[in-house]
């Protein structure tokens, strides 16, 4: 028998045998939890230059370094966090209930903030955090108006990074009768969410929404109505962040192709959307021509793993970042991609009660704390290192690019160099080739 040489590099790799066979067995495209495992430019392709005789580096031990962060500053009530760090949106039905706890109690650790994600908020997820962010989701499930009055901050959810287009998966294994009665759907029933809102057809309409929505917080929340953002998935980046200026969002958050997720089709992982380096760099630019950098935050997500990632992605232009699996490892998580089964053996994504249990809150509320404060303190090191005495001083003549592809992304000219490789692109720096 003649020995079968299968490359893991390659069309016919493994990983294409074993999608093709699954579809040939199932006649149906497989879901995978986590992100793409697809290697894309990113932040690594980026370096900072420190700060010499250029400029003077700030003392690492003996001088300090704000991280203190302003989100929506044009909103009534903007929201104040200790760190440009915050958790992103993961539902209770994706994560256990022992695991959002944790994440909500991690915010109060170190002063920052986390989203909800779909289906509705804890209770005990709303009383743990330092600040909660509020997701107005299309399928309006487990969504309460009175929610709206709590919230530090709102996202009305146009796109996830890791299938845009499609909205969110909760396979059936992981609805619970507790989250079937919070979410008010079938248990034990697959769900795939609404991808757009049913009352709201355009930017025009949009418009329209958000006054709305502005006028009923001031309303109720005494003349301090929180920022509203708009979180989308990247994509059609520049034409996506003026409509959502026009729609007069106070910030967005932008999603990056390699997000993860709870649920999603591979198909829709491995090939929608774009990475969030050339994205956040985009974005930048759009609101910095149409001169509302000042006044729209732009937070950006999607594999952002260390503070090396967080100072890179403030340099572009960015005002904040936000981590969901990176938390996840920082609890425990291995990052096996079988999310969607629901037998997370620590206890993260699962609503096994016994799994469940394996997890201890407040251990795991310590451990993403860490993570962070780690995470930011790797970031201010960076800075200092830059000649830096603010987080969002950092700015784009700080990087340099490390390969032409990262170059010609990102208009940040190439390291050992002022070259731009790429025209078109209406890059301000060096010089375009």
């Amino acid at each position: 028998m003649a020995k079968i040489v299968n490359p893991e590099k390659g069309t016919w790799s493994n990983q294409v045998i074993s999608e093709i066979q699954y579809k040939a067995e199932n006649g149906k495209y497989r879901i995978r939890g986590c992100g793409s495992p697809r290697r894309v430019p990113n932040f690594d392709d980026l370096m900072i230059l420190p700060g010499q005789l250029t400029r003077m580096p700030i003392d690492t031990y003996r001088e300090s370094c704000s991280t203190r962060t302003v989100l929506g500053p044009a909103a009534e009530n903007p929201l104040v966090i200790e760190t440009p760090v915050m958790i992103a949106g993961m539902s209770f039905g994706a994560l256990s209930k022992h695991a959002k706890i944790a994440l909500a109690k991690a915010t109060s650790l170190v002063g920052t903030v986390i989203s909800n994600g779909e289906g509705g908020c804890l209770p005990e997820e709303m009383e743990n955090s330092y600040r909660q962010s509020i997701q107005i989701l299309a399928s309006r499930m487990g969504f309460h108006k009175d929610l709206l009055f709590k919230a530090d901050m709102l996202e009305i959810l146009f796109g996830i990074g890791a299938k845009p287009g499609l909205a969110g998966h909760l396979m059936g294994a992981k609805i619970t009768e507790e989250i079937s009665k919070i979410r008010q759907i079938p248990a034990g029933i697959d769900l795939h969410s609404h991808p757009r809102s049913g009352d709201s057809f355009g930017a025009d309409d949009l418009v329209v929404k958000i006054e709305q929505l502005r006028e009923m917080l001031h309303k109720n929340t005494g003349g301090h109505t929180p920022p509203i953002f708009a979180k989308i998935a990247a994509a059609r980046v520049r034409e996506d962040i003026k409509i959502a200026v026009k729609a007069g969002f106070d910030g967005i958050i932008l999603d990056g192709c390699t997000a993860g997720t709870g649920a999603a089709p591979v198909m829709a992982a491995d090939h929608l959307g774009i990475p969030i380096l050339p994205a956040a760099v985009q974005a930048v630019r759009t609101l910095e021509e149409i001169g509302a950098k000042d006044r729209v935050s732009l937070i950006v997500s999607g594999g952002v793993k260390d503070g090396a990632d967080l100072a890179k992605a403030l340099a572009i232009g960015a005002d904040a970042i936000a981590i969901g699996t990176a938390a996840m490892v920082a609890m425990g998580c291995r990052v096996c991609m079988n999310c969607q089964a629901g037998r997370c053996a620590f206890g993260i994504g699962t609503q096994d009660p016994e799994l469940v249990a394996k997890l201890d809150i407040d251990e795991a509320a310590h451990k993403v704390a860490n993570y962070i404060k780690a995470m930011t303190e790797e970031a201010v090191l960076l800075a200092k290192a830059a000649g830096k005495t603010k987080l969002q001083n950092l700015e784009r003549e700080d990087l340099r690019s490390l390969t032409l592809e990262s170059c010609a992304m990102t208009g940040i000219p190439l390291a050992g160099s002022d070259l731009v490789f790429g025209e078109g692109f209406g890059f301000a720096a060096g010089k375009s080739l």
